[in-house]
């Protein structure tokens, strides 16, 4: 005797809301993407006004400047969480994109029909999970551009509090760890989308 009050699901029913999962995922690693970066900027900005408001000429240069050499370090490890979040967002949406695919395949192995032609990206035609082109590679590198800024600033007033003499040579320093520092992060986030 058969048990009328058993649920069922068709096969339907259960590839359309599995659809519509991997649809939310990879949409909600998209606006991610951008709430991340937004933050990144919001948390980067504050501390940056509050140091350009400061009047430092009441502060004293010794302290004021350890304090700055502080802020701006702990600023660009905010950069490099911030890339690291970006890459695990693009990764997410790009296993959500395969899971899309594999489901496509699927559809197209069981279909009566030919519906290959309806499916614009396919496991052939995807996009990679690291792309130069893209909006998250721009946002990635927009945030190691600021962390590289950010960390010359640690680097100028680090060597600014050791009492380093030469200006130029304190500038340049501090120039180029922050472009090798911005090149490290592009690093970090191409490694991790490989």
């Amino acid at each position: 005797m058969p048990d009328d009050n058993k649920p069922t699901l068709s096969a339907e029913e259960i590839l359309t809301a599995e659809f519509e999962y991997i649809a939310h995922t990879a949409s909600q690693a998209n606006d991610d993407r951008s709430s991340v970066v937004s933050f990144f900027i919001i948390a980067v900005g504050t501390p940056l006004a509050a140091f350009f408001s400061t009047d430092r000429a009441n502060v004293p240069d010794p302290t004021a400047n350890v304090l700055f050499t502080g802020l701006f370090l702990i600023l660009a490890v905010l950069g490099t969480a911030t890339i690291l979040q970006l890459a695990r967002l693009r990764g997410a949406w790009y296993e959500s994109m395969l899971a899309m695919n594999h489901m496509k395949e699927f559809l197209i192995k069981n279909s009566d029909a030919d519906i290959s032609g309806a499916f614009r990206w396919s496991f052939s035609t995807a996009p990679a999970r690291f792309k130069p082109n893209s909006v998250s590679f721009y946002q990635a590198l927009e945030v190691a551009i600021l962390s590289g800024l950010l960390f010359g600033a640690f680097a100028f007033f680090l060597l600014y509090s050791l009492r380093m003499q030469n200006a130029s040579a304190i500038w340049l320093i501090s120039a180029l760890l922050g472009m090798v520092f911005a090149g490290f992060q592009i690093t970090i986030y191409r490694q991790l989308l490989k």
